[in-house]
């Protein structure tokens, strides 16, 4: 075929061409087949290289050239999910966007509030799809949109969660249901870019890095992580043990004592009180039923109390505020998971919803004229709700 038996480094390139050519003459078939092996080859090596990417990298991505965007939180939000929103709009600012943080529902736990005081987070209360700021949604700490008027009409551009559920983004989903808080899947998108926490002495432009947590951020991430987790006690994985120690170096103490440790008004307490003095215990379980409540967010406090009496292993409070019955859960028993059983007993309950982690849970129902109604145009009282709560703790609904 013309070549050179002495090397390649004898044979021109016009010589070289001819030999190329005549076997591509000779064999159509065989060099047609080798061609395509080579692109799929490639089109594979593309693939599992974007394929591998850390999911940092790939939120980044999907963010990247987008004019604004709206991080929604759920409704109530709690550390978890304020410092999850905040922590991804400080993320996908740095990645060229404009980002708004928004919740429906009410910031009223004196914990939560305390959390957005000090932190001094911007965050903005909405009551209608109309209010959300950008036509790109983030999801975060929840994976449906839900607690506004014509929130079922809100398409999530993308979703960062640790709660099981089905809901998607059409560009990004990241739901972990291992991990014990949204906010240590954040810390770990910084991580993933190499960014680094900001020390509370120093300025961003003090840290060699592309992307930087500020030290405000970690600070309500780190304590994001602490309050879904019990303190790192329960419900953890070891990637919230990564993230808690990734963080720590932007973490101001004093911040985070301030946080820790607010103000308990008189009126939680006195919850608390009822709630053990009403308490129905039987065998391991208890329920509470504490009537009316001028503040929903005590009724997980006084659901955190009641958990930690002696022989008690799971529990349920439940009150009612503006014609809404507040059901919280916990557990510490291995054969009770807190979330499905909510949504056990709650199930063909008409404007009832729940869900939540093994450990813990919540749910809420409205009630029509003062009472609860079923799916099937019955009704039923609270004390059979009672019922139908420790049924579904026994396992039994």
């Amino acid at each position: 075929m013309g070549l050179s038996r002495s090397g390649f480094g004898q044979v021109s390139g016009q010589e070289l061409f001819d030999s190329v050519f005549s076997l591509i003459r000779a064999y159509p078939a065989l060099t047609l087949a080798t061609l395509v092996g080579l692109f799929a080859i490639l089109v594979g090596l593309y693939a599992f290289q974007r394929y591998n990417r850390p999911m940092g990298a790939r939120f980044l991505e999907a963010v990247a050239g987008l004019d604004e965007v709206a991080v929604l939180l759920h409704p109530n939000p709690d550390p978890d999910a304020m410092a999850t929103g905040v922590a991804v709009a400080a993320l996908a600012e740095q990645a060229g966007a404009s980002a708004s943080v928004q919740y429906p529902g009410q910031i009223r736990h004196q914990e939560n509030r305390a959390f957005q005081t000090v932190l001094d987070l911007d965050v903005e209360q909405i009551h209608h799809v109309s209010d959300v700021a950008a036509e790109h949604v983030v999801l975060v700490d929840h994976n449906q949109p839900r607690g506004f008027a014509g929130s079922d009409s809100v398409l999530p551009f993308a979703v960062v969660d640790h709660h099981p559920g089905d809901g998607t983004g059409e560009a990004f989903t990241d739901v972990r249901t291992d991990y014990g808080a949204s906010a240590s899947i954040v810390a770990e998108y910084f991580d993933d870019v190499n960014g680094k926490p900001v020390p509370p002495a120093k300025h961003a432009s003090e840290v060699n890095a592309a992307y930087t947590i500020p030290s405000t951020v970690a600070t309500g991430l780190l304590y994001g992580i602490l309050t879904d987790t019990k303190r790192l006690t329960s419900g953890c994985s070891a990637a919230d043990f990564a993230a808690a120690g990734f963080l720590y170096s932007g973490v101001d103490e004093d911040q985070l004592d301030r946080i820790a440790n607010p103000e308990v008004s008189t009126e939680v307490l006195e919850l608390k009180a009822r709630a053990i003095a009403g308490r129905d215990v039987r065998g391991p379980f208890a329920v509470s039923d504490v009537g009316r409540v001028s503040n929903a967010d005590a009724i997980p406090q006084a659901a955190d109390e009641l958990v930690q009496l002696e022989g008690v292993t799971a529990v349920v409070v439940l009150g009612e505020r503006n014609g809404v019955v507040h059901l919280s859960g916990r557990s510490r028993d291995d054969r009770v998971h807190m979330g499905h059983t909510l949504e056990a007993a709650l199930e063909d309950l008409r404007d009832g919803s729940a869900g939540g982690h093994a450990r813990m849970g919540g749910g809420q129902l409205s009630l029509s004229n003062g009472t609860i109604k079923t799916e099937f145009g019955g009704e039923i009282s609270r004390e059979a709700l009672r019922e139908r709560l420790f049924d579904s703790l026994s396992g039994d609904v």
